[in-house]
């Protein structure tokens, strides 16, 4: 594991171990569970922890409270919750991945609380962050996302080299602020903080 990004992320000693217990437990369960690709593996620090960590200078300076949409394997997530403290609400239909989220939380001390459930039909109180990562294109990832965000509320959405691709498809049906920010982990990959979201034509 590479000690230097994390350092530069900000991350305490504590946070760390608690990231590493939750890793340890995410590759034990992989065996059984897809939660990440098995390539990933040796990976998982530099490929999943570091990228979800590099949506922290992102992430509104006082939510405190956040939806991760399609947690899956906890990232960003389960990772956000332990780094900020804040109390997330994870969103997760498959149940086996429900499960492993719900020890994840446990394991790694998280303030966090697994909905199994999809996403069209759940309710929840709308908070002032969503993050959602590899979940869907993002035309398709607003009308998601934007019922479970509270007003003035933002998303943080990192995205692959189809960023602006997305961005352009979207624009024919939202209106919205973006902020792009460059990934520090990927040259390839940009941070999408979107707020005064808005169907286009409302």
């Amino acid at each position: 594991m590479k000690r230097d990004p994390l350092a530069a992320l900000g991350v305490s000693r504590e946070t760390e171990e608690r990231l590493r217990r939750f890793v340890d437990l995410l590759l034990k369960w992989n065996s059984t569970i897809n939660l990440i690709s098995r390539r990933d593996e040796t990976q998982i620090w530099d490929r999943h922890v570091i990228d979800s960590l590099a949506l922290l200078p992102a992430l509104p300076a006082h939510a405190s409270r956040a939806i991760d949409l399609g947690s899956g394997g906890g990232f960003p997530g389960v990772v956000l919750a332990i780094a900020t403290g804040w109390r997330f609400d994870l969103v997760e239909v498959d149940q086996r991945k429900a499960a492993f989220l719900r020890e994840a939380i446990r394991a790694a001390q998280a303030d966090a609380t697994v909905h199994c459930a999809r996403i069209e039909t759940l309710r929840i109180e709308p908070a002032p962050l969503l993050t959602a990562r590899a979940l869907a294109p993002l035309d398709r990832l607003l009308d998601l996302a934007t019922p479970f965000l509270a007003p003035g509320g933002i998303c943080v959405f990192p995205k692959g080299r189809t960023a602006e691709e997305e961005l352009t498809a979207a624009e024919h049906h939202w209106h919205m602020q973006v902020e792009r920010i460059q990934s520090p982990n990927d040259p390839s990959s940009t941070i999408l903080r979107i707020r005064e979201i808005a169907r286009a034509g409302s």
